[in-house]
């Protein structure tokens, strides 16, 4: 089955995953900016990193004949520093029109700090008045409740805020409800000891129903498995729900959402 992964950092992968991943059956995948596991120190570091989301990362998927999307910021790991991250926000605009790019993210909170939620809003200021779509990132382990509840908070308070044009990505059993509730699409991602498993993420489809709801990897330089949507397809297979089921989760739903930005430029299999 044809799937994407909407979330998946490939500039900490070596290209043979980019194999792997066609092997599999991927046909797109969605990278957004992250932390590089250290802090960045300035914002030229932050411009030679777009330039690779926008330019590198492109062509070594296109090898293996996979469509590269990206989206934009300042994670919120180095949100600490908000003058920094003023002028990568600053220069972010530089890159909006570039192929591929298709919103702001992932943002939002990582330990819920006041200077995290500055440097949050500030980015929401930058996709409303560039019309972006955005992809939250919420807060791990014991900080993802209240996290959630913040970033959700603060979308709301914000009228010019599009909630079909919001991803908020991570959720988890105790905060999936209330992000679809309020409106906003969300992205499970399956990580092999944190966040979520396929089994887990299978109950939820489940539950909730593959309305709004997506899944990913998140694979990055920790411990992560980038062919973890395949495990969910199974999975959703091992329990008998219908192809057009899965493939709605894995497949149509990241491209309607994706559409929603005006540089995606998606080219189906022949």
């Amino acid at each position: 089955m044809d799937y994407f992964d909407p979330h998946i950092h490939m500039v900490s992968r070596i290209t043979d995953d980019y194999e792997i991943l066609a092997r599999m059956g991927c046909v797109a995948v969605s990278e957004p900016a992250f932390w590089a596991g250290y802090d960045r120190g300035t914002v030229e570091g932050f411009r030679d990193y777009f330039r690779q989301l926008v330019d590198v990362e492109p062509r070594r998927a296109a090898t293996y004949g996979i469509q590269h999307y990206c989206w934009l910021c300042i994670n919120a790991k180095e949100a600490e520093n908000v003058s920094l991250s003023r002028e990568v926000i600053a220069m972010i605009p530089e890159f909006l029109d570039s192929p591929g790019v298709l919103g702001i993210g992932e943002i939002g909170l990582n330990k819920n700090t006041r200077n995290e939620a500055i440097v949050f809003m500030e980015h929401l200021e930058l996709a409303t008045k560039y019309d972006q779509p955005i992809l939250i990132h919420t807060p791990h382990l014991e900080d993802k409740y209240q996290g959630t509840r913040m970033i959700l908070d603060m979308l709301e308070e914000d009228s010019r805020i599009d909630r079909t044009k919001v991803l908020v990505d991570h959720v988890e059993e105790h905060t999936i409800g209330e992000v679809l509730g309020r409106g906003f699409w969300a992205g499970m991602t399956l990580y092999p000891v944190t966040k979520c498993t396929p089994s887990r993420a299978a109950d939820m489809i489940e539950k909730y129903g593959p309305e709004r709801l997506m899944a990913n990897s998140a694979g990055d330089w920790g411990p992560s498995k980038p062919t973890a949507v395949p495990d969910l397809i199974f999975e959703l297979r091992r329990r008998g729900h219908a192809e057009s089921l899965i493939r709605k989760v894995v497949y149509e739903n990241p491209i309607e959402f994706f559409s929603k930005s005006k540089n995606f430029r998606f080219s189906t299999r022949e």
